[in-house]
């Protein structure tokens, strides 16, 4: 028999967000939780929270109306309802708040909870149940690698426990609390990751989850738009170091000075991870087989272990560095973490090696993209075995003022990686990405600017030959999945 899953109630909902059961049976039970009426499933309870383009409370009455068990709403909510219609019941009201005449057959009346906030209410609820589960948390941040790192730990950690991790990126002030309380299951160990793009984010999100280890990736220039510097960006994602207490576990690259530089704040342990400078998790003897993946030893505190996978590049061995760095705090056997890392695979778009009819590979990264992060794909690129190789870049938004100084950086980098052809997809920026190419020693035929991710989608279908390895990679407003869905249909995919 598993653990005795944590029960949502009107009541208990209430209490852990300060506020109050208007209407209904308190003792309402929930199934899950829900924000989005298009994805709601009966007897679940609806949050209103409110974005920068809808208000929940809005459709609280079409929650209800699809088989919500009760909704969070802000307070003052019932009563505006009620003055809008004559007749008394929740479902009546809800009716109403559509604009609709008519009462509403319901078996029961669903619970209404009224709160000062509902995003502040749902990061509460989010808090009482991650310290009411008993598990371990673990919360990853960094420029670039959250997601892979995340799913990498999590696989380490599944050798031997229980483990939820959020989904996909479900890393904000929404949606971290809403796989927090993924944590009724009562898991051992949830794994999860903060994202931002503004100063103070992840303290919000850090008190929120209350980690006990906390991984810190990397410092890059994403979203350096909004931000003065990378430093700038460096403190902000420094806020992963807050509120801990001698006990928690920080799990830090130390190959990455801006991190080592604001460690000295930390009141809990530290254990580093990295390649090019001591570490206690440290890679040595690394051969980098391209798109076959990497070999590399591993030097541990608890020993040494040899380990392969089919992950690229050394911005992956480097996640795998800090996934084993959680392993062993949670006593993974380091033979249990060579073994799970051969199997590991790359999350879609983040990485995936597709391999089509002709001789041709896809190293398909075209998820999302920053500076740093498309100049490792790069190296992958360089590292590959081929007739050619090609690179798709698309352009890398949320860079503010510095982006073209940044896409010309990359664009360098591009012609230094030995790229044979270059199709450069967006606005200016990625125009500016092209001129540098050339400048830095491309030939002017081999380089091509595109607006969209169509159009080089057409071109590249047309150019690409047998044995080429082809990059795509790029943010994903930009779109460039849609050269890699090109490619796959015009080269069959191999089985």
């Amino acid at each position: 028999m598993g653990p005795i899953e944590i029960r949502l109630t009107a009541a208990s909902v209430a209490s852990a967000t300060s506020g109050a059961v208007v209407a209904g049976d308190p003792g309402r039970t929930f199934d899950g939780v829900s924000i989005d009426t298009r994805t709601l499933k009966a007897g679940e309870l609806f949050f209103a929270v409110r974005g920068e383009r809808f208000d929940g409370a809005e459709f609280a009455g079409a929650a209800i109306d699809a088989g919500a068990a009760g909704v969070v709403v802000p307070r003052g909510w019932q009563a505006g309802l009620k003055a809008r219609t004559t007749r008394d019941g929740v479902g009546d009201v809800a009716q109403a708040a559509r604009g609709k005449g008519g009462p509403v057959v319901r078996a029961f009346r669903p619970a209404v909870i009224e709160v000062d906030d509902t995003t502040v209410a749902l990061q509460a609820l989010g808090r009482a149940i991650r310290r009411e589960s008993g598990a371990k948390v673990v919360a990853i941040t960094g420029s670039a690698g959250k997601t892979t790192t995340k799913e990498v730990t999590s696989e380490l950690l599944s050798t031997r426990y229980r483990v939820i991790r959020n989904r996909g990126n479900f890393n904000n002030h929404i949606g971290l609390p809403l796989s927090l309380i993924e944590l009724r299951q009562r898991p051992e160990i949830a794994v999860v990751e903060l994202g931002m793009n503004h100063a103070g984010e992840i303290s919000t999100l850090v008190r929120v989850a209350e980690p006990d280890v906390r991984v810190w990736t990397n410092v890059g220039e994403a979203h350096v738009g909004f931000f003065a510097s990378t430093d700038a960006i460096a403190d902000a994602k420094a806020e992963i170091l807050e509120g801990a207490s001698p006990s928690t576990l920080l799990v830090a690259n130390a190959d990455d000075p801006r991190i080592v530089a604001r460690l000295g704040s930390f009141r809990g342990r530290v254990v580093t991870f990295g390649i090019d400078r001591a570490a206690d998790v440290r890679a040595s003897a690394m051969v980098d087989r391209g798109v076959d993946g990497m070999t590399a030893r591993v030097t541990t505190p608890r020993g040494q272990v040899d380990v392969t996978t089919t992950l690229v590049g050394r911005a992956n061995l480097a996640n795998i560095l800090a996934a084993t760095a959680v392993a062993l705090e949670f006593d993974v056997p380091l033979a249990d973490v060579a073994a799970k890392a051969a199997t590991l695979a790359p999350a879609a778009h983040r990485g995936e090696i597709v391999r089509l009819a002709g001789g041709i590979t896809v190293i398909d990264d075209s998820y999302n993209s920053n500076p740093t992060a498309t100049k490792r794909a790069l190296d992958v690129l360089r590292a590959a075995r081929s007739s050619r190789r090609v690179a798709v870049i698309g352009e890398m938004l949320e860079l503010g003022d510095h982006a073209a100084s940044l896409h010309a950086d990359v664009g360098r980098a591009v012609a230094a990686a030995g790229v044979d052809m270059l199709f450069a997809v967006g606005g200016a920026a990625a125009g500016a990405l092209a001129d540098a190419a050339v400048d830095a020693g491309m030939p002017k035929a081999s380089v091509r600017h595109f607006t969209t991710s169509d159009e080089a989608a057409d071109a590249a279908v047309s150019a690409v030959r047998e044995g080429d390895v082809v990059l795509v990679k790029g943010s994903r407003g930009v779109k460039t999945d849609r050269v890699v869905d090109r490619l796959k249909a015009a080269h069959a995919e191999r089985g």
